[in-house]
């Protein structure tokens, strides 16, 4: 599940850089930049926090802040 994770998530990665780099070059226009931009965005913090969340501590649970 992590590694589909980890590859979503630099495809969603590339579907916020991409466009935005064709853009700057004048080879797409920028509707359809927000629109692909918004979709990886929107992927990026769907598939990041699964491969990159942490364990907490055993002892986590005892501690109090």
């Amino acid at each position: 599940m992590k590694n589909f994770a980890k590859m979503m998530s630099l495809i969603t990665l590339c579907m916020i850089v991409v466009p935005c780099s064709l853009f700057f070059a004048g080879a797409i226009e920028l509707p359809l930049v927000k629109s692909i931009a918004l979709f990886g965005t929107i992927g990026w913090f769907i598939f990041t926090p699964i491969w990159m969340s942490r364990q907490l501590p055993v002892d986590a649970a005892e501690v109090e802040i």
